[in-house]
């Protein structure tokens, strides 16, 4: 009974013995791991997010902004990295919001105006563009379906002449892929619920504002909503109101005079005319 007291207490102690030698070799290649991957960290920078949901509008503070290590191959586009960009001159010109941003989000520099810039339409005009407004409905507005930002077509309906004389209804693309930067006074990007607006304020080039005023003038505009990952552009459409029902044109007919030139001589008592070739 002893014997096998004492064999199973050697067996114990050497099972025991083997646990502990496992568990070094484990924890010594979890240290070795953990040394690797302190050698290889992810290079960082210094990068300014916002430290509460901010919206469109809201000027901008110190306060409303903490600075985080961003890894280097993953850093946006515009970020900041220095406060004395972000906020020159101690903040004395504030920078407004152009776009909602929530917590921890970076903050760009599209998603921001110039210090001392309020968020209007003057900030999101690329430089050589003016604004140009147009009226608009429920019917010629995409039923209140257009917001800043989106891209639009724009139909001229109106009348023009024929070769006959009369007049014709034509509907004639004029314009394509103009960018919105407003509805009615509100160029907020993030809005989403549908507003039945009356004027929409497009971009322009000073070239197109002087045609979209002439045919606002003469004409009536309809806009057409661009797919937001469109990038086909429209050809030049004309429609009018024979082509819409499907008539054939009408056959121009040009009366021609026919011109009979002849000569009078006399035949006894009698003055006959006879005809001759026309000259001159």
């Amino acid at each position: 009974m002893r014997l096998v007291f004492g064999m199973v207490l050697v067996l114990g102690l050497g099972l025991a013995g083997f646990a502990v030698y496992l568990a070094r070799g484990y924890i010594s290649d979890y240290q070795a791991a953990a040394e690797a991957n302190r050698g290889a960290a992810v290079p960082t920078r210094p990068v300014y997010v916002v430290n509460r949901p901010v919206r469109y509008g809201e000027r901008l503070a110190p306060e409303d902004v903490r600075v985080v290590n961003w890894p280097l191959d993953a850093i946006p586009e515009g970020t900041f990295s220095d406060v004395a960009v972000l906020f020159p001159e101690n903040n004395r010109n504030p920078r407004s919001v152009l776009r909602t941003m929530e917590k921890d989000e970076a903050l760009l520099a599209v998603k921001v105006t110039e210090p001392g810039v309020d968020a209007g339409v003057s900030s999101r005009l690329t430089d050589g563009m003016r604004a140009f407004a147009i009226k608009v409905d429920v019917s010629s507005g995409v039923s209140g379906f257009l917001r800043p930002g989106d891209r639009v077509d724009v139909f001229w309906s109106g009348q023009l002449p024929t070769v006959n004389g009369n007049r014709t209804e034509v509907t004639r693309l004029i314009e394509s892929g103009v960018r919105l930067v407003a509805i009615d006074q509100s160029a907020d990007e993030d809005r989403s619920s549908p507003t039945v607006a009356r004027t929409v304020t497009v971009e322009a080039t000073t070239r197109q504002v002087a045609a979209l005023a002439q045919a606002q003038s003469t004409g009536r505009l309809t806009l057409a909503l661009v797919g937001a990952e469109d990038t086909t552009v429209s050809e030049n459409i004309e429609i009018d109101q024979r082509q819409l029902l499907g008539m054939a044109d009408e056959a121009i007919i040009e009366s021609v005079e026919e011109r009979i030139c002849t000569i009078k001589t006399r035949r006894g008592a009698d003055v006959v005319e006879i005809p001759i070739a026309c000259t001159n």
